[in-house]
């Protein structure tokens, strides 16, 4: 396949491990070969009149160890422009980025080496093999393609790195890298024809606080490659200025509490990280203030003058100078003081403004104690959210007046990124998610809403048969609907609907989840209404529940189900029944709609991004435990309307924390460690056994063996 996407990439990539086994290159280094001069670019080659090196160089690796990073890097690199521009885009910028950046290298050295500049001698009568300068001008062309702010993140991942290696290594290979970005980059655009120049927005926060830890990072590795590879660079040997291997452990042990502070926003990492820096530049100019007195004094100091020392501590100016510019993003404050922002409201307030406002099918979850509250400015508009592993995790659609949705997400997103959360927001509806997109934010459909019209319902039609055969042996085995308020009723029927539940709980294998997904404590709500199917002896044979959905002015236009739980060995089609009796109930007090709720992982839809892919088999494997998919699969009875819903964040970066947060969320007393043990087990339903591990979206339900719900 990849040959058909990626011909190219794929040809260069089998021509080069060809060549290596064909001229025993890949045990054999090609530098200690008597040809190599015949192969290998660089000036001696060019001005002996060898022009075709040009083309035989970038095909080999220097040594054999050096065939593995060069052929992964450009499969890597032109890969991905190949696939971003195309193959003729990709391969015109990956071959003529390969001979410019040699040629401009070849004329840099020429015109240097006579000028006593000791390095540009040295390198001048090097040669080298490799294709790596044309896979990076084509990663650089290919940036182009991408959105803030992964396009600045490559271009600056690949500008520190040429900078680095031609600062302190400084080989003809790393010359030649660095003429290539340096030609590609500012190419890139007018190449692709792209006139969105102007709508590069600002660096956020969150980007100012990440080019801040990275500029850090980015003087550690110097100081380790100084101190490990010591290099003769353009600016001089490093290894005068190697460290000790106790200070390399002491700046790491410095450094990297530092680098974490950053990345979340500390003041107190700020203020330690402007220390750092300020120490390195006072010591420089201290040294540098000695050596011109010296000078000017006449006298000898003992003290060498190594260029690189000054270009290094440069550096540190330069991350001095990002620190004082990105001061504004470090504010974050106490954890304490963090508490306090992030709950200014309380259940009480989030359903006064839910019954005023209204809201979606899931808001009255947000109403649920778990949950923390960040109201907007003017009072009138929430979002409900959860905080785990340093995201907020917003639940549904904000509650906000008709318009004031988008203040209120900005207010929320100014909140978090002002005390170093990662702000998303999960089950969110279409409209709400269109808002983020505007901010430039990534959505990926996480669950899928059935909705069902009261008004036009009738269970006509073959379609309906299961539906109408539950009602009609319900009535014959004596089977009575109730919709009650659970907390209202006698103590032997709550004691009931408890064991139920605990029996279901009990024989999952797998921790009761949680966050969008009630259970009894839930259904105690006196605003929760609950429908029992209780035979003529008061047993119950099954119960669900559902939550009020608000559509303004206190109007409770529709209801959605929350609990849906049955007894093992009562009436079979319980759920069919208790679900039919109570959406013909609701339509007799004026209700419009019914909501089934939504299974996390499942949906109708074939997953379209990579990102859905990956949900996609995380609920395959989690369907032998939950059950989401057959969940789903029982709610197609009713033929509901389908409604997707969202994960809306920043950019994909962001997806790993979100990920663990969500977990936590959803099995708050479950480690890693259990969840792991579970996955490797392997655990399948038991043939012949009753399953009772159905569970999505706020609604639980029973299914046989064979998957099939009962």
């Amino acid at each position: 396949m990849l040959r058909h996407r990626l011909p190219f990439t794929t040809l260069v990539t089998v021509t080069m491990l060809a060549l290596a086994l064909a001229t025993g290159a890949l045990w054999s280094a090609a530098e200690d070969r008597a040809v190599y001069p015949y192969i290998a670019y660089g000036l001696p080659s060019l001005e002996s009149g060898r022009w075709w090196t040009l083309l035989t160089g970038p095909l080999f690796a220097v040594v054999p160890l050096c065939y593995l990073p060069m052929v992964l890097s450009f499969a890597l690199f032109a890969g991905f422009a190949e696939w971003r521009l195309g193959t003729r885009r990709a391969m015109t910028v990956a071959i003529g980025g390969q001979f410019v950046s040699v040629l401009v290298a070849v004329q840099f050295l020429a015109l240097s080496r006579n000028s006593g500049w000791e390095w540009a001698e040295r390198v001048g009568g090097n040669l080298d093999v490799g294709f790596s300068g044309g896979a990076l001008a084509a990663v650089a062309v290919a940036s182009a393609t991408l959105r803030p702010p992964w396009r600045l993140r490559l271009r600056a991942g690949l500008c520190v790195y040429a900078g680095i290696a031609i600062i302190f290594v400084g080989t003809l290979a790393d010359l030649v890298h660095f003429f290539a970005l340096a030609l590609a980059l500012p190419f890139g655009r007018r190449f692709l024809g792209s006139t969105d120049s102007a709508r590069e927005r600002r660096p956020s926060l969150r980007e100012w606080r990440f080019y801040a830890m990275a500029g850090l990072l980015v003087l550690t590795v110097a100081e380790l490659v100084m101190s490990f590879v010591p290099g003769n660079g353009p600016f001089g040997s490093s290894e005068e200025l190697s460290l000790s291997t106790w200070e390399v452990v002491l700046l790491c042990l410095i450094v990297l509490p530092i680098m974490n502070g950053l990345r979340k926003g500390s003041q107190v990492a700020w203020w330690c990280a402007m220390i750092l820096t300020s120490f390195v530049i006072l010591q420089v100019m201290a040294y540098g203030g000695v050596l011109a007195l010296a000078e000017i004094l006449g006298e000898d100091t003992g003290l060498s003058d190594p260029p690189l020392f000054f270009v290094d501590n440069l550096l540190w100016t330069v991350e001095f100078a990002l620190l004082i510019s990105s001061r504004g993003a470090f504010r974050v404050p106490s954890r304490r003081k963090r508490r306090r922002l992030g709950r200014m409201g309380n259940p009480a307030l989030a359903r006064t403004l839910l019954s005023r406002h209204g809201g979606s099918t899931l808001s009255w979850m947000t109403t649920w104690p778990q949950n923390s509250y960040f109201v907007a400015a003017d009072g009138k508009s929430y979002l409900a959210y959860r905080r785990h592993a340093g995201v907020a995790i917003a639940l549904g659609d904000p509650i906000a007046p008709d318009g004031a949705g988008d203040r209120t997400i900005a207010e929320f997103i100014a909140m978090c990124e002002n005390t170093g959360l990662v702000p998303c927001l999960f089950s969110a509806t279409g409209s709400t998610t269109a808002k983020t997109t505007e901010l430039g934010w990534k959505q990926v459909q996480v669950a899928e809403d059935t909705l069902i019209e009261l008004e036009t319902l009738e269970f006509r039609g073959k379609r309906w048969q299961d539906v109408r055969t539950a009602l009609n042996r319900a009535k014959k085995d004596g089977i009575e609907f109730r919709l009650v308020r659970l907390a209202d009723q006698p103590r032997s029927v709550i004691s009931q609907v408890r064991a139920i539940s605990e029996e279901w709980i009990s024989d999952k294998g797998m921790p009761e989840m949680g966050f969008t997904l009630g259970g009894v404590d839930e259904a105690m709500d006196p605003e929760t209404r609950v429908g029992l199917a209780v035979d003529a002896d008061g047993v119950v044979h099954g119960v669900t529940s559902w939550l009020p959905v608000y559509t303004g002015a206190g109007a409770i236009g529709g209801w959605t189900l929350d609990v849906m739980r049955k007894r093992a060995d009562g009436f079979r089609p319980s759920m069919e029944f208790l679900i039919a009796s109570s959406c013909l109930a609701f339509r007799e007090e004026g209700a419009k709609f019914v909501s089934l709720s939504g299974a996390p992982l499942a949906g109708s839809a074939e997953p379209a991004h990579a990102v859905e892919r990956v949900l996609d088999a995380l609920g395959t494997m989690m369907e032998p435990f939950y059950g989401f998919r057959s969940l789903h699969a029982f709610k197609a009875k009713f033929q509901p309307k389908h409604v997707p819903l969202y994960l809306a964040f920043r950019d994909e970066a962001d997806l790993p924390r979100i990920g663990i947060a969500l977990g936590r969320a959803y099995l708050p007393n479950t480690g890693l460690l259990r969840l792991a043990k579970l996955a490797r087990s392997g655990k399948k339903p038991q043939p012949g056994k009753d399953q009772r591990d159905v569970e999505g979206g706020g609604v639980m339900v029973l299914r046989s063996a064979a998957g099939t719900p009962r």
